[in-house]
């Protein structure tokens, strides 16, 4: 068999005939017309007709009465042009066919649980059981094609840039980065174990140590997180990281690979330098670290407007220290009850009291004075609706930027033709934890704008960092900082987070140390691949774009895990698994 050179089926044109060809495949169709029979012969690169005439090859044209959708074939025969009026447009290769003259079944084939051919996708639970069948769809290939291209000019890139690529370790010392760690026990060292990278964080700090100045990684991610529809438990991600560099270096290096990216794989000519917005005014305007900027839709701090209100909804909560935001909506004065009504519900399900608005039964608590001044605060013009949340800051950013999102979805505001990015810059150093308790927004090696710590005790929230994110059409790709490297300073931060000095000295004592042999200042970026891929090929869904992905409930359906494990393998590691509690009804 020599396959591996011959002509592809999805190469074939018009150029073509006259040539004999060898060509191997799967049968995609099969059709019987008046003796003649017709198959579409499928591989990687695409389909072409083959024609079986049983007066011009008797064998192969009884051999082909026999085939089924998706057995393997190898057809010799001579390329045709097709008949005038039998050209197919809707194919690259509708022009030609090949006149069979052999016939040979490779291998024979199951009827699919799902069809391959046509546009429609099959469930998703019965296209990742059988993955390696979903893969043959020509969608699927194509995305798998578009990863590839991503990463070839991604290599291409940073070679052009003097980048190294330097593999880091996956068997690591757990250093938790904001996710659990998955775990590998160790069979030599037992009670030890090894952490699966989250990232490869501390590992590339060290290759600045090391002199390597310039460092990527295309690397594999593992965070055993929260079950989110938009996340996977193991991931890729680009990880850069450059010595005496501040941010306009990273900004300046990330768009121009943005830029390629984008040109070269879709044709767009993006805009820069991408636009900058704080991390205070993406959440104060749009709700979100990551806001969507293809729809103008802002939100304003009406608290001031309202500081001497008599609407008891709205002083309560000023007088709590919280805030009060609203939302113009558009010629939102048509929206009925019961989409109102589903607007609270969303404001609900982020622990929000609800949502006020008017026109409606909030104007009589308010003077007109506080009317007109929140209608020119939000720009409401005649016929808009304005809604507005009372809450603590964070959850009214979160509820409005919910609501903004939902008005603009309803109201069919987006330009979904628009490529919006924007950097967010700066972040904040901490954040607020599920708990209420402080926090690293990006993690604990981000460097501090050196200024804020002067009241980093009595305001924490407010202390701002060097780090930045990028955003694009209401998706974070991909974030980074520059980098504490400073021990003293390094430590404290630790301190601040409320961590024991012999805490960080037993997880982080190997980058401390380090940090007393000659660190250059510098940061990075890492950004997700799996997301860029997941925009430029035109889907919302980031299974699409990994080969094999897990489930939303982290479970490979394919391969059937996670799965028990022989109790020979769990004493050669000296566990003892630990049975569950029962559950309390």
């Amino acid at each position: 068999m020599s396959g591996y050179g011959a002509i592809k089926c999805g190469e074939l044109r018009a150029e073509h005939v006259g040539k004999e060809v060898d060509l191997y495949g799967w049968v995609a169709r099969r059709r019987d017309h008046g003796g003649l029979i017709f198959i579409d012969l499928r591989d990687r690169w695409g389909v072409v007709q083959v024609v079986f005439n049983p007066a011009d090859a008797p064998e192969a044209a009884a051999q082909a009465g026999e085939l089924r959708g998706e057995y393997v074939v190898r057809v010799s025969g001579a390329v045709k042009r097709r008949l005038p009026g039998n050209e197919n447009a809707k194919l690259p290769t509708g022009e030609v066919e090949v006149q069979a003259a052999e016939l040979e079944v490779l291998t024979t084939s199951r009827t699919p649980p799902f069809p391959i051919e046509g546009e429609a996708a099959p469930e998703e639970s019965i296209r990742l059981r059988y993955r390696y069948l979903d893969l043959r769809r020509a969608e699927m290939l194509r995305i798998l094609a578009v990863r590839h291209r991503v990463n070839k000019i991604i290599h291409g890139y940073l070679d052009e840039q003097q980048f190294l690529e330097v593999e880091t370790p996956m068997l690591m010392k757990s250093t938790p980065e904001g996710a659990r760690d998955f775990l590998v026990p160790s069979r030599l060292h037992q009670g030890s174990f090894y952490a699966l990278p989250q990232s490869p964080q501390t590992l590339k700090q060290l290759l600045m140590v090391a002199g390597v100045q310039r460092y990527y990684q295309i690397a594999r991610c593992l965070r055993d997180e929260a079950l989110r529809a938009d996340r996977q438990p193991e991931f890729t991600q680009l990880d850069i990281e450059m010595s005496f560099n501040d941010e306009e270096d990273v900004f300046e290096l990330t768009e121009g690979l943005i830029a390629r990216l984008w040109k070269e794989v879709v044709g767009v000519e993006l805009e820069r330098p991408f636009p900058r917005l704080s991390i205070r005014d993406s959440l104060l305007k749009y709700g979100t670290d990551k806001p969507d900027l293809r729809y103008e839709l802002e939100i304003a701090d009406v608290g001031d407007l309202l500081k001497d209100t008599e609407a008891r909804i709205f002083r309560q909560v000023l007088d709590g220290g919280g805030v009060v935001r609203a939302l113009a909506v558009p010629g939102g004065g048509d929206l009925t009850r019961r989409e109102l009504d589903e607007l609270v519900g969303l404001a609900k399900s982020a622990r929000g009291q609800g949502l006020a608005w008017f026109p409606g039964q909030i104007e009589k608590f308010l003077t007109a004075a506080e009317v007109e001044g929140i209608r020119a605060a939000t720009g409401a013009e005649e016929g808009d609706l304005v809604l507005l949340a009372a809450d603590r800051r964070r959850r009214a950013e979160t509820i409005m930027g919910l609501v903004r999102a939902e008005v603009a979805r309803r109201r069919n505001l987006v330009r979904t033709e628009e490529w919006r990015f924007a950097w967010v810059f700066p972040m904040y150093l901490f954040e607020e934890d599920d708990d209420g308790n402080l926090t690293y927004a990006h993690h604990p090696f981000t460097r501090p704008v050196e200024e804020d710590l002067a009241f980093v005790e009595e305001r924490p929230y407010d202390v701002r960092a060097h780090a930045y994110d990028l955003v694009c059409n209401g998706y974070e790709l991909g974030g980074g900082s520059l980098r504490i490297y400073d021990r003293e300073m390094q430590e404290r931060v630790f301190g601040i987070l409320g961590l024991p000095l012999e805490k960080v000295r037993e997880r982080f004592g190997f980058l401390l140390e380090a940090f007393e042999y000659g660190v250059p200042p510098h940061g990075g970026i890492a950004w997700g691949i799996d997301r860029v891929v997941m925009m430029l090929a035109g889907t919302d869904n980031i299974r699409d774009v990994i080969a094999f992905p897990k489930t939303q409930s982290m479970q490979d359906l394919m391969l059937g895990a996670p799965s028990p494990v022989d109790p020979v393998q769990l004493d050669e590691l000296g566990l003892a698994l630990k049975p569950r509690p029962p559950r309390v009804p």
